[in-house]
């Protein structure tokens, strides 16, 4: 990486960036300065070099001093040093002259009351035209001054960035090698080792603790935050981020740890604050042992392979060398988005490219007997609650449930090893359409592995997936970036969450150690409340709960307060990886049996009602007639 100095345009603005804090002290200091200058100035073009000095008279000192105090005065009332200097204009001009005019005024006005007749009235009337030229000027100078500067900083017209950076180790010190060539202006390093507070890096002081980011004084000119600590984990990076929110400013942050690893990104690639981010506990770091001999070498084939957690699937998948990666997706943006991806990561693996549905039984057939897959991932589901919940419910169960039969039914016929399911916690006492056609899907695996023991079928269920399409924080984003309101449907909801990455991981960790028949159960640790994250996103982008408003719209149809991992009568057992418990469901196989009887014969279009008898049937624990959403 590149150590070059930053430029002369740099330390330029860097030094404005100090001055700034100070601003209107400052500006009406100059502002004076300038005034006795046109004075000076005036005299001269009144009376010429010859006469400029030697005819003014003895007093004129304290005339100056006195027509220094009055503009100083007019200044303030009319609120002239509050002007932003680099945004200068007509506007600002014309707020200038009126000042220039009145303080004129009542200066000649003055001298005219004092009978201070040696003062030639010449000079009184024009001086408020020069100062006001002059001011002006200096004005137009520093504006160009600054946009020169702009676009020699940044290589365009955007605004210059300035940055108080919370960290001052090892990584603080990449970044500042080569952040100002991306056009920005570091103020300062901040860090709790008191042995760095003084010292300087790269040029740059260290300003003093975390903690000083909130200090409007340490805090100065800056306009972003940078979190430059890619080592912090779970709580403790979830704490230094609230405490960057307090600035009040746009909060980025350097990749992570895992990130840098992977060494796709570098340190000097800063970014947005992600899901992962707002995790508040530590990332499930799965043993990955036997991951490798379950896929490398083999064919996998993944369903919804362009969806959020099929997408992050398939990319996990190639990292473990399989022979051949069959990409399955009904979406046909969905899966050219996914195979220009992995096609720029994995130039080497072979791709085979389908457009398919799981409701057609006879495409899965072909495409298992032709392809011949080891593992399949079974990712392709309509998991939109609210969507799912009356108009669609029909749609849910064929794709959910009767997919999910058509994909394991087309598995075992094939011969596939593993067969991995991907279900949620709504499907535990499902108060809601979705959740119970999940649940339905976990049954038919329970079915499938009593029927046909020569594949490994099994599923996987975790909480709400931070960043997946639908999920909140890409809607508290969009809604931020609109200028509010945040909208969460109530103050005590609360969800459990992972990371798109974790969900994937679990995935891949069931299929190397599950069992038929087992529905693995990642430990999400304690829940978390929806409202917090919107509070917190909000103050991370720069803005208080105030400003962008937080609004309650109330529970949807079939939404629970809170979801649960493990339904009651689940038997639960623990598993090697310390982190996920493996949960029996039972197979109801003759109900099972007719709800896909159900699904299939019927003609055309089930409506609602006689859908949610069907599961009701199926699924007992399911309330079968339409949710309130109370729970």
């Amino acid at each position: 990486m590149s150590t070059s100095a930053p430029t002369v345009w740099h330390r330029i603005d860097l030094a404005l960036a100090r001055l700034r804090p100070h601003r209107e002290p400052v500006a009406l200091a100059i502002d004076a300065a300038l005034v006795a200058v046109a004075w000076n100035a005036t005299y001269l073009f009144r009376l010429g070099f010859e006469r400029w000095w030697s005819v003014r008279p003895h007093y004129d000192h304290w005339v100056l001093l006195g027509i220094v105090a009055v503009y100083a005065l007019c200044f303030w009332w009319l609120k002239v040093p509050k002007g932003m200097w680099r945004f200068s204009g007509f506007g600002e001009v014309r707020r200038i002259a009126l000042a220039c005019a009145l303080a004129g005024a009542v200066s000649a006005a003055a001298v005219l009351a004092l009978g201070l007749a040696k003062v030639p009235r010449a000079v009184l009337a024009l001086h408020p035209v020069v100062t006001l030229m002059t001011i002006a000027l200096v004005r137009m100078s520093y504006r160009m001054l600054y946009e020169h500067a702009r676009a020699r900083i940044t290589g365009s017209d955007a605004e210059i960035r300035r940055a108080l950076v919370l960290g001052a180790g090892e990584a603080a010190r990449l970044l500042l090698a080569g952040i100002h060539r991306q056009g920005w202006i570091v103020l300062g390093l901040l860090d709790d080792d008191p042995h760095k507070h003084g010292a300087r890096i790269a040029g740059v002081p260290v300003l003093g603790p975390l903690g000083g980011v909130a200090d409007p004084v340490v805090r100065g000119a800056a306009t972003h935050v940078i979190v430059a600590l890619p080592s912090l984990r779970g709580a403790r990076r979830r704490e230094v981020l609230e405490l960057a929110a307090t600035a009040g400013l746009p909060v980025v942050t350097v990749p992570s740890v895992d990130e840098l690893r992977d060494g796709n990104q570098r340190i000097d690639r800063l970014r947005e604050i992600e899901p992962e981010d707002l995790l508040g506990r530590e990332p499930v770091q799965l043993d990955e042992a036997g991951i490798g001999d379950t896929l490398r070498g083999k064919t996998v084939l993944i369903t919804g392979a362009g969806g959020s957690i099929g997408s992050e699937l398939c990319r996990q998948v190639a990292h473990h060398q399989p022979a051949r990666l069959v990409l399955y997706e009904l979406s046909e943006f969905n899966l050219y988005t996914i195979e220009q991806d992995l096609s720029e990561r994995f130039p080497q693996l072979e791709l085979v490219k389908l457009i398919g549905d799981v409701k057609n039984l006879e495409h899965l057939r072909h495409t298992f007997a032709q392809r011949k897959p080891a593992v399949v991932f079974h990712a392709a589901a309509y998991k939109h609650v609210p969507l799912m919940e009356d108009d669609n419910a029909w749609a849910a169960l064929r794709n959910n449930t009767l997919g999910t039969y058509h994909a394991a039914l087309a598995a075992a016929e094939a011969g596939v090893e593993r067969f991995v399911l991907i279900s949620t916690d709504k499907a535990v006492n499902p108060t809601n359409v979705m959740g119970a056609t999940k649940r339905a899907a976990e049954m038919v695996i329970s079915k499938m592995a009593a029927e046909h023991p020569g594949t490994r079928f099994m599923a996987v269920r975790f909480g709400n997936v931070l960043g997946s399409s639908g999920s909140v924080i890409p809607k508290f984003k969009e809604q931020i970036a609109k200028g509010g309101p945040v909208t969460v449907t109530h103050p005590d909801i609360i969800r459990y969450f992972m990371t798109i990455p974790e969900a994937a991981r679990l995935v891949l960790q069931a299929a190397a150690i599950g069992e038929s028949g087992q529905v693995l159960v990642l430990d999400m640790g304690e829940p978390v409340k929806i409202v917090d994250l919107a509070r917190q996103l909000i103050r991370l982008s720069g803005h208080t709960v105030e400003e962008i408003g937080l609004e309650f719209s109330g529970l949807r149809a079939g939404e629970k307060l809170y979801e649960e991992l493990l339904a009651d009568a689940d038997a639960t057992v623990a598993t090697r990886v310390a982190q996920l418990r493996l949960a029996r469901i039972e197979a109801r196989g003759e109900a099972v049996e007719q709800l896909l009887q159900f699904a299939a014969g019927t003609e055309g279009h089930a409506g609602s009602r006689d859908v949610r008898a069907a599961l009701k049937t199926t699924v007992p624990e399911f309330p079968g007639v339409a949710s309130s959403g109370m729970q």
